[in-house]
């Protein structure tokens, strides 16, 4: 992100956003690069849109016995406040937060995603 102070453009790291590590579906995966490829945005944003989406549901019905096979280590950022209501949600409906990161797939309105260049905008201070 960048920032205008005293009408000078520096870079500056975004403060809200913190980076996090999961294990999540390897087919899961290769389908958020293509839906973030056709609407020119990221994975990382396609998850926290679905992150928000499934955050206004007030539960979460998951079969854990249909848990995919398949996880690998994924890597990405989020917003601090999304991600700590996500774990919440996870613990309130006793399910881990691999399950419902996966979940929120379904609930991604590509409407509503960021762009890929979002991470470029320019705040004024």
């Amino acid at each position: 992100m960048w920032k205008i102070v005293n009408g000078k453009l520096i870079q500056t790291v975004d403060e809200t956003r913190t980076e996090y590590k999961t294990r999540i579906s390897a087919s899961l995966i290769k389908k958020l690069k293509v839906m973030a490829e056709e609407s020119n945005s990221h994975i990382g944003y396609l998850l926290e849109n679905g992150f928000e989406n499934i955050l206004n549901e007030s539960a979460l019905i998951y079969d854990k016995k249909n848990r995919p096979k398949d996880r690998v280590e994924f890597r990405t950022t989020c917003d601090k406040d999304t991600l700590e209501s996500l774990r919440l949600f996870a613990k309130s409906n006793k399910l881990n937060l691999n399950d419902v990161i996966e979940a929120s797939e379904s609930y991604i309105n590509l409407e509503e995603v960021k762009n890929a260049n979002w991470r470029y905008r320019i705040v004024k201070e």
